[in-house]
């Protein structure tokens, strides 16, 4: 893990340790708070990663921050975060667990050996929590085990990407099985796939535009159409959702660089700074000025 020196609450980028690797690494929470002084950012303080992490728990009791939302975390906690999250641990006597990196290069490659449903549902902060608690009779935490294991096997390196892979696949679909359990089971659907398009086209053009029957006309469906799919999905309306998506890029933004608010504001694509400060304001309760004041 590296930082991104540009940025007031720090970026990290994946920057392994082990050499030749190839996107993937697994660490201890116990080690990252021992070295927490050393690698160029405070793990407790708010950041931004660059990549997705699977944190497991295995032992103590704490919290840990997941854009602007604390989780309470315990023994067999999991939580998965995607990349350009915010988030933080929380350190506490006792806590002990995993940690899994990978970048999306990394995932990429993987996506063939799995499941489409998977990847939606262990990283798409839109649709489910990002807190998976695995049973006490689960075998999850042996594969982490063997995981940094192998991985910290400095003297075997023959067919160890294979090795990575086939593990990192193994937990995926542990986890994706235990989410289902724990989530409303999302089958691939022509509802699904529609709200899928729908978000990948809000990513794209949220900058031009908030309203939702520009959504709704870009997908060749009617607004109604497009809530009642909104709905059914995520329970909101696709305005709402709209609105939640700004919010939570706004919230980033603010934290994550020296930007103004009114500079911002025409980032995101207001016309008018105070526009921005009241649309925000609305949904949050704060100017952003006084959300980063707040926060930091």
């Amino acid at each position: 893990m590296n930082r991104n020196m540009q940025n007031e609450i720090p970026n990290i980028v994946f920057n392994s340790q082990k050499a030749n690797n190839s996107g993937i690494e697994i660490i201890t929470i116990e080690s990252l708070y021992e070295r927490k002084s050393n690698v160029g950012h405070n793990s407790e303080k708010a950041h931004q990663v660059a990549f997705n992490m699977i944190v497991f728990y295995t032992a103590g009791v704490s919290r840990h921050l997941v854009d602007f939302v604390w989780h309470d975390v315990k023994k067999n906690t999991i939580v998965h975060i995607s990349k350009e999250q915010i988030h933080a641990f929380q350190f506490n006597d006792g806590l002990k667990g995993f940690i899994l990196l990978f970048t999306d290069d990394y995932l990429k490659k993987q996506i063939n050996a799995l499941p489409k449903n998977e990847i939606i549902r262990l990283f798409n902060a839109h649709l489910f929590s990002p807190i998976i608690q695995v049973p006490p009779d689960s075998n999850v935490e042996h594969y982490f085990r063997l995981f940094y294991d192998e991985y910290s096997n400095i003297k075997e390196d023959y067919n160890q990407e294979n090795t990575y892979g086939a593990l990192h696949s193994i937990i995926f679909s542990k986890l994706e099985r235990l989410k289902q359990y724990q989530t409303v089971h999302l089958k691939r659907t022509d509802k699904l796939n529609t709200f899928l398009n729908f978000k990948s086209l809000l990513e794209g053009n949220y900058t031009k535009s908030r309203n939702a029957d520009f959504y709704a006309q870009s997908l060749n469906i009617t607004y109604k159409h497009l809530n009642t799919i909104c709905k059914n999905i995520v329970n909101t309306t696709a305005k709402e959702f709209i609105d939640a998506f700004i919010v939570l890029e706004a919230k980033r933004l603010l934290i994550n660089s020296e930007i103004k608010s009114t500079e911002l504001a025409y980032t995101l694509g207001f016309e008018e700074p105070t526009n921005f400060v009241k649309y925000f304001k609305k949904h949050t309760g704060l100017t952003p000025n006084a959300f980063k004041k707040d926060y930091k």
